[in-house]
């Protein structure tokens, strides 16, 4: 039996893995801190018995200090952060806060109750990183491994990689157990719809513009969330301290391909659905015509990268990780979550 503090439990991969981890161990105890910003969602997690709700930022080194003793917590699982890049690029302030600042914050608690005050109490610090602290491949290029340089090229993935080194130097300063993903876009239910997959959803829905940047062709590798949360797992079980390992999809598409799929399953869905039409009149499925006409060239987010690829070999060899979510039956399975959980994103908007 473990105890599970889960920063960021509310949020979209978070919320995820209570969801998962309370499905796959039943007798282990979750405390999911989460300030609830924009991107964090109580309801997410309404229902899951076993984690409690803690509403505080990960900046309180006190309250987490409180909450490692008093709870008797053996395992953190990092996933609270600022992740939008456009939002980086308009505020990049907050992302050194909560990125930078938040991810030191809870590794001087860990130290301060793990190690310094000699409990000798076994212990796992997971943290979760992204596949773009990298920086950008070209089409010929080998995939991220483990080894590759950070050349991170947003104040996002500069954030996230100054707190990979972090949590880096804490173990190899201080002797913290800790393990690292970085893995590559998710998708699936649950997500904030400022991200590709459920703002193009629910723009078709409504008929609005589909906005793609540059000529669509930035290429990206797609991880259901729920494989995701298999390779935390993984990590938390099978780790060796102080290492990293990449956690992929297996999906190495271009954003246009992506958006066609999401065009094409709507349009689909209308067809199957009965009351689709009925409930977003606006939609052009609803009046016979292609979600695809909804889609416009806009001017390109600055810095955008061109490509990212995971190699996964390591997690395979070391984890036995290997994604089990085809793209074409996640995004299916992902979009029909989003029809019919309608009260969920309503909410939010």
């Amino acid at each position: 039996m473990a105890n599970l503090l889960i920063t960021g439990g509310a949020g979209f991969i978070g919320g995820n893995f209570v969801h998962y981890w309370a499905e796959k161990h039943t007798g282990d105890t979750m405390v999911v801190l989460d300030c609830l910003t924009y991107a964090g969602n109580e309801s997410t997690i309404a229902g899951v018995e076993q984690a409690e709700l803690v509403k505080d930022d990960i900046r309180n080194t006190e309250r987490i200090e409180k909450l490692l003793r008093e709870r008797e917590i053996d395992t953190v699982v990092h996933f609270a952060a600022e992740s939008h890049v456009d939002r980086s690029i308009s505020g990049p302030d907050a992302f050194i806060d909560t990125n930078i600042l938040g991810t030191n914050s809870l590794l001087k608690a860990a130290r301060t109750v793990w190690l310094d005050e000699g409990s000798g109490k076994a212990h796992r610090f997971h943290h979760i990183s992204t596949d773009e602290v990298y920086g950008s491949l070209g089409p010929d290029d080998p995939a991220f491994s483990e080894t590759t340089p950070y050349r991170p090229n947003s104040p996002y993935s500069a954030s996230k990689a100054s707190s990979d080194h972090l949590v880096r130097a804490y173990h190899h300063t201080f002797g913290l157990e800790v393990t690292t993903s970085n893995c590559s876009n998710n998708y699936g239910p649950y997500q904030y719809p400022e991200k590709l997959i459920p703002l193009f959803l629910l723009n078709a829905l409504h008929g609005r513009s589909l906005p793609i940047y540059g000529d669509g062709m930035n290429v990206r590798d797609w991880l259901h969330v729920e494989d995701h949360c298999r390779g935390i797992e993984a990590c938390l079980a099978k780790g060796q301290p102080g290492e990293t390992y990449n956690i992929g999809g297996g999906a190495e598409l271009a954003n246009m391909t992506v958006i066609d799929t999401i065009c094409a399953e709507v349009d689909l869905a209308f067809e199957e659905i009965d009351d689709l039409a009925e409930r977003y009149p606006d939609a052009p499925a609803a009046n016979g015509h292609a979600t695809s006409s909804l889609k416009t060239f806009v001017t390109d987010r600055a810095g955008h990268d061109r490509r990212y690829a995971i190699d996964e070999r390591k997690a395979r060899a070391e984890l036995g990780y290997s994604p089990r979510h085809e793209f074409e039956e996640g995004l299916r399975q992902t979009l029909r979550w989003y029809l019919e959980n309608e009260s969920w994103w309503r909410a939010l908007l």
